[in-house]
């Protein structure tokens, strides 16, 4: 089916070169489509890798071998397959993975533990051994690409290319930063229905770009939802070529580490955030902001049971400011909250404090804001110095068509 683009949806950016970084896409024909679905990149020897994973008890095989691989700490090829989720397959889907895996390994001479895999689409089909052969060996010799071809090979229902970049001063070295991702439905923590791959120049050790990724990885993806299903196949990988000429990056001692990881978390936020803004059917972009709870954790989860809500987001939807809608959220959580002291606000203006509407509450103006596609929810507990932030979108009738059409 055709899918309009999201009114959400955000140019792509203008994104830098990674030395070390090749890209490449062809035709696998997953699907009956007509455009690239298999992506191909290639990646300078020495490579460091960092990566989280779905936590889905049904991980499809490229999920448990790349969670195993990317232990090692080394990478020098990622292939991501558009089309076939190739999950709940069993012996037959690990097979198509190790295959391609092999393939890819002996053209550039490294391990296939170095060659990262990871497919997204309809899950319970085997992925197509000949045509992932075909399409490999099809990439493999295709010219190289730009970022926004690269993203565009990766979707699926994704209705606009995604990336983000960012630079950071190591000491006296300029490092560069370049991440794309895909994912529009089935997304919620942890992480979100998505594939995400970022890249960088720099030259950090894998154990401690491991720390700095799962690290933004809690304030970022983590905290994005669109409607509460957890996917199969979620992947995040970062690949830091070492390209750059920096002194190696060991821990949060080395000059320019600081630096480095709030490039990275800036690079995750906005490449979560254009997920939500490419969420299925979505029409409004949701912050919510919790404060006031006893833990961040728990303000998290609060957010989260708020943003997964669909009595919210409906009346999100339908721009009704129902802050009792919120409350329900809120008390159905789990967490620790107490009705007589949480305050509600939309787009600023508190509709409830204290656990009671407020007097001279005027409609007029959150009216006005919950017409327009960015919408601000506040919530505080009044219970201690726990925050977070999630990032969520509106359910609407479209969400329902493109799910119930997905395999047509």
């Amino acid at each position: 089916m055709q899918i309009d683009r999201s009114p959400l949806a955000r140019p792509f950016p203008a994104m830098p070169a990674i030395a070390g970084v090749t890209l490449r896409v062809a035709r696998a024909h997953y699907k009956a489509w007509d455009r690239c679905d298999l992506t191909y990149v290639e990646l300078a020897e020495g490579t460091s890798i960092a990566g989280v994973f779905t936590k889905s008890a049904c991980a499809s095989s490229e999920v448990e071998l790349g969670r195993a691989a990317v232990k090692r700490g080394r990478a020098q090829a990622l292939i991501v397959n558009a089309g076939n989720a190739n999950a709940f397959t069993g012996y037959r889907g690990r097979e198509a993975v190790e295959a391609i895996q092999a393939q890819v390994s002996a053209a550039l001479g490294c391990g296939a533990d170095e060659v990262f895999v990871s497919s997204t689409g309809v899950i319970g089909v085997p992925l197509p051994k000949d045509k992932a052969r075909a399409g490999v060996a099809a990439a493999l010799v295709a010219q190289p690409c730009g970022w926004q071809d690269a993203a565009v090979a990766i979707g699926t229902t994704d209705t606009f290319a995604k990336g983000a970049g960012a630079s950071a001063m190591l000491g006296e070295t300029r490092v560069e930063l370049a991440g794309i991702i895909k994912g529009s439905g089935m997304i919620a923590p942890d992480m979100a229905t998505m594939l995400g791959y970022i890249f960088t120049d720099a030259d950090i050790a894998p154990v401690f770009l491991q720390e700095m990724l799962e690290r933004a990885n809690a304030a970022t993806f983590s905290c994005i939802t669109v409607d509460g299903d957890t996917s199969t196949s979620d992947t995040v990988l970062v690949f830091a070529t070492g390209r750059a000429g920096n002194a190696r990056i060991e821990g949060w001692h080395s000059p320019g580490a600081d630096a480095f990881a709030a490039a990275l978390a800036d690079v995750c936020r906005n490449l979560a955030q254009s997920v939500v803004r490419d969420g299925e059917g979505a029409a409004k972009f949701i912050t919510i902001r919790v404060s006031g709870a006893v833990s961040d954790d728990s303000a998290r989860r609060i957010g989260l049971a708020i943003a997964n809500s669909p009595l919210v987001k409906t009346a999100i939807a339908g721009g009704d400011a129902n802050w009792g809608r919120v409350v329900m959220a809120v008390g159905k959580a789990g967490e620790p909250a107490d009705r007589d002291r949480l305050s509600i606000a939309f787009g600023g203006v508190w509709a409830a404090k204290n656990g009671l509407p407020v007097d001279d509450y005027d409609e007029t103006p959150v009216a006005a804001h919950l017409k327009g596609e960015d919408i601000d929810i506040a919530v505080d507990l009044g219970l201690g110095e726990g925050h977070a932030t999630v990032w969520t979108c509106d359910l609407t009738h479209g969400y329902i068509a493109i799910n119930a059409d997905y395999r047509s």
